[in-house]
């Protein structure tokens, strides 16, 4: 142990731990991103236990830190130690953390359970979950402009780079759903002698090392949650002739959990066709594969593309002659050799094609029509919100149009979200109080 400056004014650090006292890769005190800091000082703000070990609570003193150097209205000479420990200890007492707090979504009063968010984007699992009661224990998105307007949202600064073991440290040890719109990336199922991985003789980490499916799984393996609920492309389904979803399958129903799926269509909620899998799995060591979960129905939504069009609308959004008249050559082109590439005009009383994270380059796959004589315009960023299902009330002014449009494209459908998580609520209650049932009626016989 010894004591360090901080580099601040008036504030030391006594017994701080030295560079061999750190484990898991988490970061030296003063070498750590501001954004990671304010992922370690939003997260604990929000954790109503404020349990967390020596060097946890050493990083949180150094975020409450470099918070207050960097609000305009703080003289540095009072941010002394005593000062900083005080604001550790009782931290939601003080009006100078009221921006982690005054946020359009914030967790519920009286939470049902505890979920976490793993490449959580725009927050569409989030908030999806706290419609059912849940609260947020830990979110990561690797992400500097999404990481943004999550905190607008809901007043957390996900951390970063969930591959890294300094990240993963800060994953509670118990919460009860993982949720996570993880990344597709190529699988290789190459070498696949079994070795001893999580306990068990399994080719698990052979046939998944590399992938960002690997760490969800290592996530679910080391902290049991009940349930996972995972969301991805639909082409997940034929990846490698089928080997790719054979494989996330197996290693989930490796790690003792049910896995029940589904390929489901955003247009059931919102106009636009988005077709995406959804994942769902309970643990077997706590429902023993009883669960009777079902997905919801399908159903058809009656809304329209023109029910989400914004009446007046800036001219920013409508094409140039240049672009509007290079995007017809290029389907002109596209059709005469017989292909099917080419711009997307919308019938407004219908829906549209699927949004996508490039959108902003020239929004040729949802273009609105603006009567003869005048060029089609794209949808505008809150436009592009709506057709995903966030209300206006979400914020996304936090980044630039190019931004919005890269989170909007990559998010999930919130309505759609929204209606498999009441499932999965409804079917863990329902075993709950199933289970309750049969233990008072057995206690009584």
């Amino acid at each position: 142990m010894a004591t360090r400056d901080t580099g601040i004014k008036g504030l030391r650090l006594v017994d701080f731990p030295e560079e061999s006292d750190l484990q898991n890769g988490i970061k030296i005190y003063g070498e750590t991103s501001w954004e990671n800091q304010m992922a370690v000082l939003s997260h604990y703000l929000h954790d109503k236990k404020h349990h967390l070990d020596c060097i946890k609570k050493l990083e949180v003193i150094n975020a409450i830190s470099e918070f207050l150097r960097r609000k305009k209205d703080i003289d540095e000479t009072d941010i002394t130690e005593e000062f900083v420990n005080k604001l550790s200890e009782s931290p939601v007492k003080y009006e100078l953390f009221s921006d982690f707090f005054n946020v359009p979504f914030p967790s519920p009063k009286r939470p049902r359970f505890t979920f976490i968010d793993l490449f959580a984007g725009m927050g569409g699992f989030r908030l999806a979950m706290q419609a059912q009661g849940g609260r947020c224990v830990f979110s990561s998105e690797w992400n500097k402009y999404a990481q943004k307007t999550y905190f607008a949202n809901f007043g957390e600064m996900p951390f970063g780079d969930i591959t890294k073991e300094a990240t993963k440290s800060y994953i509670p040890e118990y919460f009860d759903i993982l949720c996570a719109g993880f990344p597709c990336q190529p699988f290789s199922i190459a070498g696949v002698s079994k070795k001893k991985s999580l306990g068990r003789e399994t080719g698990f980490k052979d046939k998944t090392q590399g992938t960002l499916f690997f760490d969800v799984a290592e996530i679910i393996s080391r902290h049991r949650p009940k349930a996972f609920f995972l969301e991805n492309v639909k082409n997940l389904v034929s990846h490698d002739k089928g080997n790719t979803f054979k494989i996330i399958k197996g290693t989930l129903e490796e790690l003792r959990y049910s896995v029940h799926y589904l390929v489901m269509d955003g247009q059931s909620y919102v106009p636009q066709h988005r077709e995406r899998i959804m994942i769902v799995g309970f643990n077997c060591d706590i429902y023993h594969g009883e669960e009777s979960f079902s997905f919801p129905e399908k159903k058809q939504t009656p809304i329209k593309i023109k029910d989400i069009l914004d009446p007046n609308i800036d001219e920013k959004y409508t094409l140039s002659d240049r672009l509007w008249s290079y995007l017809q050559s290029y389907a002109e082109k596209h059709r005469a050799k017989g292909n099917g590439f080419g711009y997307g005009m919308v019938d407004l009383e219908g829906i549209s094609r699927t949004l996508s994270a490039r959108y902003y380059k020239d929004g040729s796959e949802i273009l609105i029509p603006q009567g003869e004589g005048k060029n089609p315009r794209r949808l505008s960023p809150r436009e592009c919100a709506r057709l995903m299902g966030y209300p206006d009330t979400y914020r996304l002014d936090q980044v630039s149009d190019v931004q919005a449009y890269r989170q909007c494209g990559n998010s999930v459908v919130v309505p759609l979200i929204t209606d498999v998580s009441k499932q999965i609520i409804k079917t863990i209650y329902n075993y709950e109080r199933h289970t309750k049932f049969l233990h008072t009626k057995c206690a009584t016989i």
